[in-house]
């Protein structure tokens, strides 16, 4: 068995920089045995190294379902089956039938009310001359998306915040599990309202009606399933993305002021980003379905994996001076929305939202400066963000 590293021992300076760590276990080799900071205190394989995150990205050998390893991951109990904890042929059929309603002529049509949603955002935040972005727009700008998108009503905004931000990045372990059981619950009611109500516009409707050639349907626990996945993934990581790119680009003055002269940079800032300060530092994870080698390590059937999305997105191997921010780099093959099958279906919208977010609030707020140290940045090893984000301008 190799030693486990303990990633506690790193202290707050993990959870600031992790980037740094990341970098002392690449310089080591590109898989390691750790343990995970409190509250999971666990031990799993960590993988560093950008080509061996690629690799087992797609490697049918770590399975996300997990029900022939006697694992089975919190939220299926009280929310259900969907895309992160299923694998093939199961995984194929949800995805199928979750395309048919969640397409890109969707994503396409929302572009006008994502920019409509922005200008009303920057309307009440910008007369202020300061606020934390993270309250006054890169949070109400996703989840209001993302609600819209599925319908839910506004009046149930506020209580489902508190339920994700406990699940993504969690403070306790009963927070955590208190979070699954209420998303549960909330989301069987708000399933329920829907059919009772009947055909609406929008994607949970939508959902609810598919139904592939051969007459196969979600269930009921596979649209709670998909329902929770849609809403926690297409705002939680849409949040963070926006919030970085800002600060980021607020920290490298140079950088910015090349992107306010020339708007063509802006999407280029977004791809930057999503490599050098990703909101997803480790995908979710996945279990060895047999025993395989990844890098050269060799990993037991069962055994827990962590590929490192944020650790990939700076391996100098494959990004060169990775620690240096560059709009202009070629970030093609950066791992921040994953690899292969599990690649993140709501990528499109995201992109969309942030580079809508950052042109207007570019071009609205010319002077827009960093107001003091931000927030602490979130816990956990899933979502890196900051809690706030204070700007003036």
């Amino acid at each position: 068995m190799a030693d486990v590293i303990d990633l506690a021992e790193y202290g707050e300076g993990f959870r600031t920089d992790p980037h740094t760590v990341y970098a002392e276990l690449r310089a080591l080799g590109p898989v390691h045995r750790v343990r995970l900071p409190p509250p999971e205190s666990y031990d799993t394989w960590l993988v560093v190294g950008h080509e061996e995150a690629r690799a087992a990205l797609a490697d049918p050998r770590l399975a996300k379902d997990v029900a022939g390893l006697d694992i089975r991951p919190v939220e299926e109990e009280a929310i259900g089956r969907h895309l992160l904890i299923a694998d093939p042929p199961h995984h194929t059929r949800l995805r199928s039938l979750v395309t048919r309603a969640f397409t890109a002529r969707r994503i396409e049509g929302m572009r006008p009310r994502i920019q409509a949603i922005t200008d009303e955002l920057l309307d009440a935040m910008l007369p202020l001359g300061r606020a934390d972005l993270v309250e006054a727009f890169s949070y109400p700008l996703p989840i209001t998306v993302i609600c819209e998108l599925l319908g839910v009503p506004e009046m149930d905004r506020t209580a489902f915040r508190d339920m994700s931000n406990e699940f993504v990045a969690p403070t306790s372990e009963e927070g955590f599990l208190g979070s699954v059981e209420r998303l549960g619950a909330y989301l069987t009611e708000l399933i329920e309202d829907k059919r009772v109500a009947g055909p609406a516009d929008d994607l949970l409707s939508a959902l609810i009606r598919t139904t592939a050639e051969d007459g196969d349907r979600l269930s009921p626990g596979e649209l709670r399933g998909m329902a929770f996945l849609l809403l926690i993934a297409g705002h939680e990581t849409t949040v963070n993305l926006i919030t970085n790119t800002v600060h980021t680009l607020l920290r490298h003055p140079a950088q910015l002021a090349e992107v306010r002269a020339d708007p063509a940079l802006v999407d280029a800032a977004v791809e930057e980003t999503l490599r050098y300060e990703g909101p997803v530092e480790n995908a979710t994870f996945r279990y060895a379905a047999r025993p395989l080698e990844i890098g050269g390590t060799a990993i037991a059937q069962g055994e827990p994996v962590l590929i490192g999305l944020a650790a990939a997105g700076r391996d100098g191997a494959r990004h060169p001076a990775p620690d240096r921010f560059d709009p202009h780099r070629d970030t093609r093959g950066h791992l921040a929305f994953g690899h292969g099958i599990h690649y993140c279906l709501g990528a499109p919208l995201a992109r969309l939202e942030a580079r809508t977010a950052l042109h207007t609030l570019l071009r609205r707020a010319p002077a827009l400066a960093l107001d003091g140290p931000p927030g602490e940045w979130l816990p956990g090893m899933l979502i890196r963000g900051t809690r706030s984000l204070p700007v003036r301008w």
